[in-house]
């Protein structure tokens, strides 16, 4: 199904716009769908971010460096963190090496809780079934060539 019938307009001004809108149409679809699988973990897609980027950093990270890794540069990454803190998936210190930074762990109930959605990944995965492995890595290289260009 083409974008015209998903969201009834079938006139665009021209193909960048149209790709524009097919863009933040499929984002929004894709997300849902991850959604749907991270909700089991009583958790938003922002605190998935955040525990797989802590999880990943091996060692505490301060708010900071998440905030530069996040995939949504928009969000507030401290009340985020707070939010993740209050569920006991991961735990706030001041840093070591420099007293102006707030250093972030991840607990052990949080690792648990990405072990059980991990499960599922299979299910996110099978979001792009229908696409050949060559068309996944075009996809990436289009995707990557125009937030890169600017």
């Amino acid at each position: 199904m083409g974008i015209e019938k998903d969201i009834h307009q079938t006139q665009f001004r021209n193909n960048y716009q149209k790709a524009i809108v097919n863009m933040i149409f499929s984002s929004n679809w894709l997300n849902e769908r991850i959604k749907k699988v991270i909700d089991d973990g009583n958790i938003t897609m922002q605190q998935y971010n955040i525990l797989r980027i802590v999880l990943g950093s091996k060692m505490p990270i301060s708010t900071m460096q998440i905030r530069e890794r996040m995939l949504d540069k928009m969000s507030d990454t401290s009340r985020i963190v707070d939010r993740l803190v209050a569920k006991g998936l991961v735990v706030k210190a001041i840093s070591k090496s420099d007293k102006r930074l707030v250093d972030v762990s991840i607990t052990d109930a949080g690792k648990k809780l990405l072990e059980t959605l991990d499960k599922r990944n299979h299910e996110i995965d099978e979001i792009l079934y229908h696409l050949t492995e060559d068309e996944t890595i075009e996809l990436n290289r289009l995707l990557d060539k125009m937030r890169n260009h600017h």
